[in-house]
């Protein structure tokens, strides 16, 4: 019989949740900031501003699938949209 290589106390742990929209734009802020006053060099420079494309990226997919949502509750059952003024 095989005996498993992994013992009784060693959990699987599940992976941290994503980030925030609230984080997300958080650091793109803080990624902007040092991109604009930092003296980096290229290789810095590139991973920052890769990282801050992939913020946004997720950021705008995120926003987007709320905007889905929105309107998917705003649907009528006849599928035409109702338009509600949500600033008052």
């Amino acid at each position: 019989m095989a005996m498993s290589r992994r013992g009784p106390n060693r959990a699987v742990t599940a992976p941290p949740p994503p980030p925030s929209l609230a984080e997300q734009l958080a650091r793109l802020e803080v990624i902007v900031r040092r991109l604009e006053i930092e003296e980096l060099d290229l290789d810095a420079a590139l991973a920052l501003f890769e990282e801050g494309v992939a913020c946004l990226r997720e950021a705008r997919a995120r926003l987007a699938a709320a905007e889905l949502t929105v309107r998917t509750v705003l649907e009528d059952a006849d599928g035409s949209l109702r338009f509600t003024d949500l600033d008052g």
